[in-house]
């Protein structure tokens, strides 16, 4: 607190910021306990756990042996013992490896047992591409997920996101995805003290804006930010809707934002086909289509493997260039 009460924003980066909310869970209730392959001794993959092993023991931060479908069943079945596991898979990629257990067993318990058995389960994974680091730690399929029943999926894309998300998702009686974008980790800066508790619900206006509609999650905010801010020179002016929840979505923001804006590009780094930007796209077809004064614009990822190298693999993922274009083919 500062001079008079006043609460003072602190500078800090989306990886503290997410180590801070694993803290205050553990902190806070006897129940959360956090495990997955290399949480402990190692600090994580990613440095989010750095140091928690040293303050909360080997029994509240639990090192895995490699096996998502294991350790994640371990988690299922810690929830529905009244624990509050949070399970740490260390890319979505290796989430595949554990998909019986997420679809088949987490997503469906509380269905089947008519009501009986709730799973409050959170598991954190970090997605994404652009770090070099090849088709095997680099996809990004939140879409599959947010195609499940039973579950909630969701994206921090901010600081405040990342700070704060992770309560609700544990206080939450069904099964909660995290994707962290590991471009994301790094980013720094003032994150606020809350005036209000993060909601899961709704998507966020992160720039508002009257010409166009940018709708994105995730590792693709700041591209979407930066395009809203090229555009602007352009004398175009665009919303920016993170969507934060991708399951549920929240419909009725983006058919707000198009009936303010009449014009949408949706920016998804994972594939065209079949991915979260075609589901945005078709709720704007059937909620918004007599809004519309162009065409939905898509900007995804190419359908490949994503490539190792650096030119190769910045190729296939949608950067501000592509945004920036596609926003003038709906205006010009």
């Amino acid at each position: 607190m500062g001079a008079g009460g006043q609460s003072q924003q602190q500078r800090t980066t989306y990886r503290e910021a997410m180590r801070e909310a694993l803290r205050d869970a553990l902190r806070s209730d006897d129940r959360v306990f956090l495990m997955g392959e290399d949480v402990g001794r190692y600090g994580g993959c990613f440095g989010v756990s750095l140091g928690l092993l040293e303050e909360f023991g080997p029994e509240r931060v639990r090192d895995t042996p490699l096996s998502e479908s294991a350790f994640v069943g371990a988690g299922i079945g810690s929830a529905l013992g009244d624990m509050r596991p949070i399970v740490e898979i260390m890319t979505v990629n290796f989430s595949l490896l554990a998909l019986d257990q997420i679809l088949n067993n987490a997503a469906t318990l509380l269905h089947m047992s008519g009501g009986q058995l709730p799973v409050p389960l959170v598991i954190r994974m970090t997605t994404g591409a652009g770090r070099q680091l090849a088709a095997q730690h680099s996809h990004s399929l939140e879409g599959w997920y947010a195609h499940i029943p039973g579950i909630r999926v969701v994206a921090p894309a901010t600081i405040e996101d990342a700070r704060h998300m992770l309560a609700p998702a544990l206080a939450d009686p069904d099964p909660v995805l995290i994707f962290e974008h590991g471009s994301l980790y790094n980013a720094s800066g003032e994150l606020a003290p809350p005036t209000a508790p993060v909601d899961l619900d709704h998507a966020a206006i992160r720039r508002p804006g009257t010409d166009i509609s940018l709708f994105t999650y995730g590792g693709s905010l700041p591209k979407a930010l930066a395009a809203a801010h090229e555009l602007a020179s352009d004398g175009i002016s665009a919303e920016v809707i993170d969507l934060r929840s991708l399951r549920p979505l929240d419909g009725a923001a983006i058919a707000a934002s198009v009936a303010r804006t009449h014009r949408a590009v949706v920016i998804d780094e994972a594939w065209r086909t079949g991915s979260l930007a075609a589901e945005v796209s078709a709720r704007i077809a059937e909620a918004s289509f007599y809004e519309l004064d162009a065409p939905v614009e898509r900007v995804c990822s190419a359908e490949v493997p994503i490539p190792y190298a650096r030119q190769l693999e910045e190729a296939a993922l949608p950067q501000t260039a592509d945004i920036v274009a596609a926003a003038h083919r709906a205006v010009d």
